[in-house]
């Protein structure tokens, strides 16, 4: 579903594939991200995070301690 001035879906999915294993999107958008908190007033890296139960996830299997915890 790319514009009509585009190359072939296949070229441009190489190019994202490759961009992707030398990191080059990840490096985009922290200088983005660090472009917009100056452009804020804010430091370019963020001092503090915040992580709740949405955006951490955990994987299905429960750990020796909780399994014993929930068991008694």
């Amino acid at each position: 579903m790319l514009p009509g001035e585009f190359p072939p879906s296949s070229t441009v999915y190489s190019y994202y594939r490759k961009w992707q294993k030398r990191g080059i999107w990840e490096e985009l958008n922290h200088t983005l991200r660090d472009r917009l908190r100056e452009k804020m007033g804010r430091l370019a890296q963020p001092s503090a995070i915040a992580a709740d139960s949405q955006s951490v996830k955990t994987t299905e299997k429960r750990g020796m301690c909780t399994a014993l915890m929930v068991a008694n």
